[in-house]
């Protein structure tokens, strides 16, 4: 505490001279959230008390800010030290000192104004002479204090959230289309929109078409606004309607409500925007689109991909592996589309999709059973793991291993919404494939592959170089 002779020291204040208002609320729980129009009305009761004068002009409010996070943006504070710069304020009056400072470096920044304009400070308990050597030093405890709450704060929302995460409980915000707000009940009726919004976006269907036909349908977005191209696209990629928790940007595994759309069909969703994204920026478009992409699997077991060299190929991925199971084989992307095109155009013309209804998926009961049980062991090991009954690496892996399953499972689904294949089966199937070449719509081209084909897997080659349709095993999706 400061001795009487330093208080002595202590700057007198002129009558009705003027001093300025810092009011600031977080937007996280801090120990005192005493909101801004509250700590105003306190300050300016001590204003009075000491005869200081408070214009409008001189009240600085940073409304839902942190001041301790280091890339804080706060306005007010900002404002509030250039009017001290400009030597128009040298008494400031907060309801205390951590609405002004919950970091080392402003109040520093503060000190370093003082030594030239001798600023004060005045709370509720006490004030502070910031060139008084005794409150500096008890100042700066203070902040330092009030950063370690801060830091332990952040901590225990940190601790929380991955608890969340671990129990697989979504995030809670704002109402999100197709749930509930609390964002684990399903509303039936939006989430038709939702599963129609992925069906047509699949089968070639823009984001702004989209978003124009429910509009005309007069379908309002969760918050009762028109659609846009953005709330389609932001439906779209939301992981939240499949089900995949996420934890700061990151997938985290399975969440625990239920899923409006397939794994599958999200993933396919995916590759769709990626596509339509790479074509919007002509700059970045690839020099070629491998058409089966996400189908071709080699025999080892591993998914085979397109290579960026100069002859078109597919590779198997597992091309480098430490531990001596590398797998080196490839095939002509060419000659390997050009067989699997005839294949898909031969299995069109003879299909009728007269009568079909467009499911999201078909799923064998089976999956969904297993991923249903799944679910269930997840819960259980949560518990297991919050009542201390399991060690914290012990849960994690098992969590990682049922995860795991889910997530293969899930990705496993290949049939897709009937109408990706509007237009083109019957008996004018290879013309219809044509129209689609020409037009270079290869992301439909590869969904109607997905639709039609569960994979197409590559065996090894009699010599290096050799295409031959002996290799090749197309396993077929059901289509009854």
């Amino acid at each position: 505490m400061a001795t009487k002779g330093n208080k002595a020291k202590r700057q007198a204040i002129a009558p009705g001279e003027e001093g300025a208002i810092y009011c600031r609320i977080s937007h996280v729980d801090d120990d005192d959230q005493t909101g801004v129009d509250r700590q105003e009305r306190i300050c300016r009761e001590i204003a009075e008390r000491l005869g200081l004068s408070v214009p409008a002009g001189n009240v600085f409010v940073d409304n839902n800010r942190s001041a301790w996070r280091r890339d804080r943006k706060r306005p007010g504070w900002d404002e509030m030290l250039e009017e001290m710069e400009e030597g128009r304020i040298r008494h400031v009056i907060a309801y205390h000192p951590d609405r002004l400072m919950r970091q080392p470096r402003d109040l520093e920044e503060l000190l370093t104004l003082s030594d030239s304009r001798r600023i004060m400070l005045h709370g509720e308990a006490n004030r502070r002479d910031l060139s008084d050597p005794d409150d500096r030093f008890i100042l700066r405890i203070e902040v330092a204090h009030a950063c370690r709450s801060s830091d332990d704060t952040s901590r225990r929302l940190k601790d929380a959230m991955d608890d969340r995460a671990n129990a697989g409980t979504p995030h809670t915000g704002r109402r999100r289309y197709g749930y509930t707000k609390t964002g684990t009940e399903i509303i039936e009726e939006e989430a038709e929109i939702v599963r129609e919004v992925f069906r047509r976006y699949i089968g070639g269907a823009s984001p702004r078409a989209i978003a124009r036909d429910l509009n005309e349908r007069e379908i309002p977005t969760a918050l009762g606004k028109a659609w846009g191209p953005d709330n389609v696209r932001a439906l779209i990629d939301s992981r939240h309607v499949a089900a995949i928790r996420v934890l700061r940007g990151k997938e985290h595994g399975v969440g625990s409500w239920p899923a409006i759309i397939d794994r599958g069909q999200w993933d396919e969703a995916q590759e769709r925007r990626k596509f339509r994204a790479s074509r919007s920026e002509t700059s970045q478009r690839p020099t070629r689109f491998y058409l089966l992409r996400g189908v071709v699997m080699c025999t080892c077991g591993r998914a085979m991909a397109g290579n960026s060299g100069r002859v078109p190929e597919y590779r198997c991925t597992r091309r480098v592996a430490v531990d001596g199971t590398a797998c080196k084989r490839t095939i002509s992307a060419e000659a390997l589309e050009q067989f699997t095109r005839a294949v898909a155009i031969e299995v069109l013309s003879k299909l009728d999709l007269s009568g079909r209804t467009p499911a999201t998926t078909a799923r064998p009961t089976a999956d969904v059973e297993a991923d249903e049980k799944d679910a269930q062991k997840l819960r259980d090991l949560y518990e297991m793991w919050d009542a201390d009954e399991m060690p914290t690496g012990e849960y994690r892996q098992k969590r990682r291993e049922i995860e795991k399953r889910m997530k293969i499972r899930q990705k496993q689904t290949r049939v897709r919404p009937v109408t990706v294949l509007d237009g083109i089966a019957g008996l004018e199937s290879a013309r219809h494939w044509a129209r689609l070449e020409e037009a270079e719509d290869y992301a439909r081209i590869n969904a109607i592959y997905r639709f039609l084909f569960e994979a197409v897997v590559i065996d090894r080659a009699a010599s290096v170089g050799n295409f031959d349709t002996d290799r090749i095993t197309i396993k077929p999706n059901p289509l009854d």
